[in-house]
């Protein structure tokens, strides 16, 4: 991959405080990318700067952090608002924050499912807010990394909180069909990638061993290149890509999600 088509670019990496986003951010960086580092707390994100600048070679562009919790829609709101404030022109998105879904089931304090507000609805809202950054005349690309798991998935419309059936694997895998399917968003241009099972916090859903983390980054970079074309709403396993599930490829869903996360996250567009 040439370092050339990204340098001096600026990308926002979610969750890049471990695994395949803390990877995903080193490789950014050392292709000369502004790397805006997000964490959980401001404290998590700079621990994860320093020990990004401590693997990356002295020339590298020191990376930003960034913090909002994404269990709190406000903090998701001020991330956005803090990142559009000091860089208008987003080149690339990483929507790669997750968690697995908890044994019990568990409601944020915005009232909604925690695997399908962390990783989806977090993700959608802090997207949409974007957008203004993301589509500046330089064209900026989101990147969803989303999970293979999509395709066991199905979004319970009259239930997304599965408050009256709950199953992890299948609160998990509805998080993963939504952010899968929200790439087709025709507002910014945005493909998934699964990036393979990997060595990271989420591997028990998957297997009991995987690749390195840093295998599933280097999927996830090259999507982020703007030298790789990419079809709005793609669906990448590694490196080729493939059809994702059904529902990721029907208009009437995709428009469904937008309604129904809109009305979860308050934001209407």
């Amino acid at each position: 991959m040439s370092s050339a088509s990204l340098s001096g670019r600026t990308a926002l990496v979610t969750g890049a405080t471990s695994g395949i986003g803390f990877e995903t951010a080193r490789l950014l960086a050392e292709r000369g990318v502004t790397v805006l580092l997000h964490g959980r707390t401001v404290d998590e994100a700079r621990a994860a700067v320093d020990a990004l600048i401590a693997a990356t070679p002295a020339d590298a562009v020191r990376p930003h952090p960034v913090a909002a919790d994404f269990t709190r829609l406000e903090e998701v709101e001020r991330l956005a608002r803090h990142v559009v404030t000091d860089h208008p022109h987003l080149d690339v998105l990483v929507n790669n924050a997750g968690i697995a879904a908890p044994e019990r089931h568990t409601v944020t304090a915005d009232g909604n499912e925690i695997a399908f507000q962390v990783n989806f609805l977090a993700h959608y809202l802090l997207t949409s807010l974007l957008e203004p950054a993301l589509t500046s005349e330089r064209g900026g690309r989101v990147v969803n990394v989303s999970s293979s798991l999509h395709r066991t998935a199905s979004i319970q419309w009259s239930d997304p909180n599965r408050a009256r059936r709950y199953s992890r694997l299948a609160a998990y895998a509805q998080s993963q069909l939504a952010l899968t399917v929200f790439a087709a968003d025709p507002r910014v241009t945005a493909v998934s990638v699964h990036p393979g099972v990997c060595d990271t916090v989420l591997l028990p859903l998957y297997a009991h061993e995987g690749a390195a983390a840093a295998e599933g980054a280097a999927h996830v970079v090259r999507l982020c290149d703007p030298a790789v074309e990419i079809v709005n709403g793609a669906y990448y396993d590694r490196a080729e890509r493939v059809e994702p599930a059904a529902a990721a490829r029907e208009d009437r869903t995709v428009k469904r999600l937008t309604k129904l996360a809109d009305l979860l996250v308050g934001h209407a567009s």
